[in-house]
């Protein structure tokens, strides 16, 4: 029999709901919303104290840590099965501050060229600006990450799924081509979601997520959060964040909390989903190709069902008649909401090439596959059926 009053024995959803719950002299079975910005001391030899060193229930001030925000902190960290874990004002927080805090003028980063218009800015505009050297691969071709990483290279960042052509990154062979000169592996696993992929296990030593997206899941509040090693997270990220001001509000962490309880159940419902439109669609003659890693046409299907439980929540689909045919679909969608969201439960298409990707050139659009009559679908938890006949209505109009 297992020992469950340990959490590393509990299975992830029970971690889901349990992990890193502080109770008050109240007993209240809801977690509390503890939402202060500072905290009291009895006298002023324990403010010194605390300032000298603070203990895993005390608190300073609510840029530093609080308490509402470390159980969301402990509980993402337990279902991801990391160290520790650092919670972030937004998913881009946690992007840069991955990045900003670990690296240095002159250090080496490679990257995969497949990334949201905003990670592509970090990147390529800020971190570049003081000094980081850049290389940017095809993520789905080993043989150019092999040639980029070299020995003097700090670190490697990754979409495990990109945004919005889902391609599937190796993480498994590009963290031991890292690992093998030292480098820190550094993965946004948005698309891929905790319950679908672990990451960590895979080989990535660092792991970031738009809390915003399947986390909240409900449209609600701004979050991210970054996840690693303790030495990594209280040594390099936290000193950062908390100086930089990059903290989610204990407000906003309350909502992620709650929403953690109900989220596998939310995922795997909405993959189920995202799984029965792309076999809907695939073949329509109105398109010119549906991407989904779960189907066995996505060029990485094998790879994406080794390395996660299900295809995710998102699929891409592409319309022959250019921007004008995906513009007219878009507008005769009923139930499917037009937005630029992800992960909620309301189904949500966009048209990346005029926003998520729209500071992009052309030509960089196109190399990365994002043509003009490309939609983004993310499938939330109405019946499938009602979006299937959403979806087909909408391409008969076309």
């Amino acid at each position: 029999m297992k020992d469950l009053t340990r959490a590393d024995a509990l299975r992830p959803r029970t971690r889901a709901v349990h992990s890193g719950t502080r109770r008050s002299q109240y007993g209240e079975v809801s977690e509390a919303l503890y939402l202060t910005q500072g905290f009291v001391y009895d006298t002023a030899e324990d403010a010194e104290a605390r300032f000298q060193e603070c203990g895993p229930d005390e608190f300073i001030y609510a840029r530093y840590g609080n308490p509402t925000v470390a159980m969301f902190e402990d509980r993402i960290a337990a279902l991801e099965g990391a160290e520790a874990a650092f919670a972030t004002a937004s998913g881009m927080a946690a992007v840069n501050g991955a990045l900003t805090s670990l690296l240095r003028a002159g250090d080496h980063v490679v990257s995969s060229r497949a990334l949201f218009g905003s990670c592509l800015y970090i990147l390529e505009d800020v971190l570049t600006r003081y000094g980081v050297e850049v290389t940017f691969v095809d993520g789905t071709d080993p043989a150019q990450w092999e040639a980029a990483i070299r020995p003097d290279t700090r670190a490697v960042f990754f979409e495990s799924m990109s945004n919005p052509t889902l391609e599937i990154i190796d993480v498994a062979a590009v963290s031991k081509l890292a690992h093998a000169v030292g480098a820190i592996v550094i993965a946004d696993n948005v698309f891929a979601t905790p319950v679908l992929q672990r990451t960590l296990d895979l080989g990535a030593d660092v792991v970031v997520y738009s809390a915003t997206k399947h986390i909240d899941g409900q449209g609600r509040c701004l979050g991210g959060v970054i996840l690693g090693t303790e030495q990594f997270i209280r040594k390099t990220v936290e000193p950062y964040l908390k100086h930089t001001g990059g903290a989610m509000s204990p407000f906003n962490a309350w909502v992620m909390l709650k929403a953690l309880e109900t989220m596998d159940l939310r995922v795997r419902a909405q993959a189920d989903g995202a799984l029965t439109i792309a076999r809907a669609l695939e073949g329509h003659p109105a398109l010119a190709r549906v991407i989904y890693p779960g189907l066995a046409s996505h060029p990485q299907n094998n790879l994406a069902m080794a390395q996660m439980e299900a295809g995710g929540t998102v699929l891409s689909f592409e319309l022959k008649g250019g921007k004008a045919a995906a513009f007219k679909a878009l507008n005769a969608l009923s139930v499917v909401t037009i937005s630029n969201n992800l992960g909620d439960a309301k189904s949500i298409v966009t048209h990346p090439a005029t926003t998520t990707h729209q500071r992009l050139s052309e030509d960089q659009r196109d190399a990365l596959g994002i043509g003009p009559g490309l939609l983004r679908l993310s499938v939330g938890l109405e019946d499938p059926a009602d979006l299937v006949d959403d979806i087909l209505s909408a391409l008969d109009a076309v």
